[in-house]
């Protein structure tokens, strides 16, 4: 009795109408993740704010002000409601976009984070360009002079990198760059809708110096997966049927060593962030952390919350965004293991392992191969 085979384009089919199947749960899972950290986030977020010992109406109206002045006020400002009640409307607003007005100017918060937040972003985006190139170019060649000088180079100096905080690698950009040799400027901002040109050159140290700790990260990361990558019998294998190194390299080793930098560089936007406060204080950068500390000195609650608020919601996003492209690069991370893919993988790792010219070439070749499919 003869056995019935499939047909190769149903084999083919199943796995795919898997994989679209199993997209839309761990898209379900990660949302909902990030859903409930964003509502645990607001709830610390309005706590630390509701708890702490600012008084907005004596802060406001002075030494001067009466009890029933302050009470006044304090019922203008919805502070006399229990917290539940104060938590659940601002929360409310601020899914509206409206995360109230500041006690001491009276401007709605939602305006002075608008115009501080690009600075931020245009800034934040520029050192993670700057971290992808510096450091994806580094971990390649590290990973292509595996043991050698360059390879040793480039991981002592990853390592000096990662253990200079931000501001430290500033100052000395400043007094190198902009003071010794006088390339750009050491501070300042001007918009990109402005002028483009203007903005890259203020904009360029201040980048560089958040980019460098996570440009190293990367580097150190990628050369690491790379190096176990071009060790792979799949790598092997395509050199000995005549595929280019940098075909090999680009098309396929780079792609599955990507996985952990990728990780690397979300695990960044926090410290970006973070590192935002003293680097805006350095170039003098009207952006979102300088508008935090000046609220954090007066105790301006409301702007306070809000920048804490957007603060977490942009890290989020960065996290969905760094998901994506995992699950873009290697969907398998997602799908978890299936039955018999142990046998699945040995019987397509077997033809690789072989040497000589059964595993190049001849007659025995074609149906080894052909088994692997």
């Amino acid at each position: 009795m003869s056995a019935v085979l499939p047909h190769p384009g149903a084999r083919r089919a199943g796995p795919l109408a898997r994989r679209a199947a199993r997209a839309p749960r761990s898209l379900g899972r990660v949302l909902a993740g990030t859903t409930t950290v964003f509502l645990l986030s607001s709830l610390l977020t309005f706590g630390l704010g509701a708890v702490s010992d600012a008084n907005p109406a004596a802060a406001v109206l002075g030494e001067t002000a009466t009890a029933a002045d302050i009470a006044r006020l304090d019922h203008e400002f919805g502070l006399d409601r229990p917290l539940p009640a104060q938590y659940g409307d601002w929360l409310v607003h601020a899914a509206g976009g409206d995360l109230g007005i500041s006690w001491f100017t009276t401007v709605p918060v939602a305006d002075s984070i608008a115009t501080a937040l690009p600075v931020d972003l245009s800034i934040a985006g520029l050192a993670l360009l700057l971290a992808v190139l510096l450091g994806g170019a580094a971990g390649i060649a590290a990973a292509l002079s595996n043991g050698g000088r360059l390879d040793r180079a480039v991981t002592a100096v990853c390592t000096l990198l990662g253990t200079l905080p931000a501001f430290v690698i500033a100052i000395g950009l400043i007094t190198l760059v902009a003071v010794q040799l006088r390339l750009l400027p050491s501070g300042g901002y001007v918009p990109f809708s402005q002028q483009p040109g203007e903005w890259l050159r203020f904009a360029l140290l201040p980048a560089l110096a958040l980019s460098l700790d996570a440009a190293a990260g990367i580097a150190r990361q990628l050369r690491t997966s790379l190096v176990a990558e071009l060790r792979r019998n799949y790598a092997t294998g395509a050199l000995m049927r005549g595929l280019s190194g940098r075909r090999v390299l680009f098309g396929h080793a780079l792609r599955n060593a990507a996985g952990p930098a990728v990780t690397v560089l979300g695990m960044s936007v926090p410290v970006l962030i973070g590192g935002a406060v003293v680097t805006e204080r350095i170039f003098n950068l009207p952006g979102i952390a300088q508008l935090s500390l000046r609220a954090a000195e007066q105790h301006d609650v409301p702007v306070i919350q809000g920048t804490l608020l957007v603060t977490v919601a942009v890290v989020l996003v960065a996290n969905l965004a760094v998901d994506a492209l995992l699950f873009a690069l290697n969907p398998a991370a997602r799908r978890g293991p299936r039955p018999g893919g142990r046998a699945v993988a040995a019987a397509a790792s077997g033809p690789a392992t072989a040497t000589g010219p059964t595993a190049a070439s001849g007659p025995t070749a074609g149906p080894a191969t052909g088994g692997a499919r």
